[in-house]
């Protein structure tokens, strides 16, 4: 049921209980800007969201009595990690004290609370219900990696997916590989040639937070990759294999053992989709996989814009305009070319950014947008780009609402989509799978 009005702001007591003040309504934040949020914005906090308090900080809401901006004295602010498939709109609003630790490597989307329901600002821009938390059962989980271990014994991906990203880190990817269904996870690289601010598995010691998940350890040989994809792609329904993934570095790296490894899996099976999930450092590279057999691309990009992208990637030996490149490349061998785009409310949305993400869109012939939450503190993200003043901003719903209707060929979601949707009908309903 849409809100009819707005919900109340939300507190923590710092010792694992949230509460509502109902003094308050929850407000929404884009860069630095606390602002309202308007009520149709607001919908229920999707399964498998999770609620966190945010240390050292006071929450912003409007006071019900006198209509004005002002802090909650209660507790500390509280937000949101919104689910997968999901893209918020606003992030938390607080004010930030002086002792205030950095926050851990997650979203940070506002929330509130309503007629007994948390409520956030997001919309759902993808049906596919690949990472659905009602969809996973651990019993099939546990005998599925037990029976793959057992199939392949001394696949060092095989045990590095099963110990590190299924048991230990819960990566819904990697889950479902061994579910037997869909999109398949393929670490490839140990190393990286950017230096992201907000690296999940590479933290420097220097900095106070530490990194969400370890980065694989070892170069994978291409017969370690052929032995586990070539099955999954003739078995599993919906099949995907996808390089690069959070807990390694730049498959790109590895390119020469990435296209032999293309090449032995379609002298196999041509069922399935084979994707890469990369910086897009390396135009020269896509195209060789390209001509392996490689069949979409995922560009990760904090922004269209190329002092927002280096300031935050810190790249090593590549450019903003080397990335333009390869999903150019992607396109001219007719592959499916996406950009994991993350939104930031208060940037993402800045008229500047529009304007560069319609730029990028028409020079490259960009297939699809995967619209992800960024997960980084905002405060410590914006300082550390040196991104001060944001300019004109028009709201992230109303960006998404330009894009697509300026460019109705261009796809939204939140996944890499499997061969029947490239080749089908993308907008079908997946809730079969």
């Amino acid at each position: 049921m849409p809100l009819i009005e707005s919900p109340y702001i939300l507190y923590s007591n710092g010792k694992g209980e949230i509460f509502e003040d109902t003094s308050l309504y929850a407000v929404g934040r884009t860069g630095w800007d606390a602002i309202p949020v308007p009520v149709e914005d607001w919908i229920e906090l999707p399964d498998g969201g999770s609620l966190y308090e945010l240390p050292g900080r006071r929450g912003i809401g409007i006071d019900v009595s006198t209509g004005e901006m002002r802090l909650c004295d209660k507790g500390w602010a509280v937000a949101s990690f919104i689910p997968p498939a999901h893209t918020g709109l606003y992030l938390a609003a607080y004010e930030t004290g002086p002792d205030a630790p950095v926050l851990p490597l997650f979203c940070y989307t506002a929330t509130a609370w309503y007629d007994n329901k948390f409520y956030v600002p997001a919309v759902r821009i993808e049906q596919d219900i690949r990472q659905e938390c009602s969809g996973y059962d651990s019993t099939v989980i546990e005998h599925g990696v037990d029976t793959l271990l057992k199939a392949f014994p001394h696949n060092r991906l095989v045990r590095h997916l099963a110990d590190n990203c299924c048991n230990t880190y819960h990566c819904p990817a990697a889950r479902n590989y061994f579910m037997g269904r869909w999109e398949c996870p393929v670490p490839s690289s140990p190393a990286c040639n950017a230096n992201c601010i907000g690296c999940i598995s590479f933290q420097p010691q220097e900095e106070s937070i530490p990194s969400t998940q370890d980065r694989l350890t070892f170069k994978p040989t291409a017969e370690e990759i052929v032995e586990f994809t070539v099955p999954h792609l003739q078995s599993a329904p919906y099949p995907l294999i996808s390089f690069g993934q959070g807990c390694e570095g730049e498959p790109l790296l590895m390119w020469e053992t990435i296209s032999k490894a293309i090449k032995e899996i379609r002298k196999h099976t041509l069922n399935g989709s084979i994707n890469i999930n990369t910086n897009g450092s390396k135009p020269a590279a896509v195209k060789a996989l390209c001509e392996a057999g490689l069949n979409s691309i995922r560009v990760s990009t904090n922004a269209a814009r190329k002092h927002i992208y280096e300031a935050y990637y810190r790249p090593n030996n590549y450019s903003f305009e080397d990335i333009v490149e390869s999903l150019k490349v992607m396109r001219s061998y007719g592959g499916w070319a996406s950009i994991n785009y993350f939104v930031f409310p208060g940037m993402t949305d800045s008229e500047e950014e529009y304007e560069a993400l319609r730029k990028l869109i028409i020079d490259t012939d960009l297939t699809m947008i995967q619209w992800r939450n960024f997960n980084i503190d905002p405060d410590w993200y914006m300082g550390k780009i040196g991104a001060y003043e944001t300019g004109e901003c028009m709201g992230v719903k109303q960006l998404m609402e330009l894009i697509r209707e300026e460019f109705p060929k261009v796809k939204f979601g939140y996944f890499n989509p499997p061969m029947e949707r490239i080749r089908g009908n993308y907008e079908a309903d997946f809730a079969h799978y």
